[in-house]
């Protein structure tokens, strides 16, 4: 009998030590995806904060709003577009979200005399570039130099999608959102999709 005791005793303490190993265990995995689900805030950015952009964003997207820039460089139709949850979110906040994608694709122009008019321009199939900016409220990324003002920036080319062409947001991309600083430095007055239609 008190062998039996005994025995169940140790039993009951192995069985007592490997809950509290298990429940550990289960603490860290947990800790372990929660980091990992901060690192992955965004599909579009690896581990270094390296961005890439979005495949097939123009079907996985919705469109926020358009620019048409008559003459220059950067002529032609610049299409924006976000994640549908982005612009919900906007809508109920007035802030883009954390993770949030902003997808710039810019396209030349023609122009042609339609029912609707004369001398109509159109966005031609031909791409100049896209500009990729994704939302980062934690300040992942603060030794990246593509990384700051709280987004991340890209430029990519068309003769190399997998590469970003920016090298440091302050000098590549920074001076163009100046004036829009007051709004995250975005342009929101563009786009129409972040209100709710009355």
């Amino acid at each position: 009998m008190e062998n039996f005791m005994l025995t169940r005793k140790l039993s009951l303490s192995s069985i007592g030590s490997t809950l509290i190993i298990l429940s550990m265990v289960t603490m860290l995995l947990q800790t372990s995806e929660a980091i990992a689900d901060d690192t992955g805030f965004s599909p579009y950015v690896d581990k270094s904060g390296n961005i890439s952009l979005p495949e097939d964003f123009r079907i996985s997207m919705i469109h926020l709003g358009s620019w048409f820039v008559p003459e220059g460089d950067a002529s032609g139709f610049h299409d924006v577009y976000t994640e549908a949850e982005t612009a919900l979110y906007y809508r109920k906040h007035g802030k883009f979200p954390d993770g949030a994608t902003l997808v710039k694709e810019l396209r030349p122009s023609k122009a042609g005399d339609y029912t609707t008019g004369k001398n109509v321009s159109y966005a031609t199939g031909d791409i100049k570039q896209w500009f990729v900016m994704v939302k980062d409220t934690k300040g992942r990324f603060k030794n990246n130099p593509i990384w700051g003002d709280g987004w991340g920036w890209a430029l990519f080319k068309t003769d190399d999608t997998s590469k970003n062409a920016s090298n440091d947001y302050k000098a590549d991309c920074l001076g163009c959102h100046m004036p829009a600083k007051q709004n995250d430095w975005i342009y929101v007055e563009g786009y129409p999709t972040l209100t709710t239609p009355k």
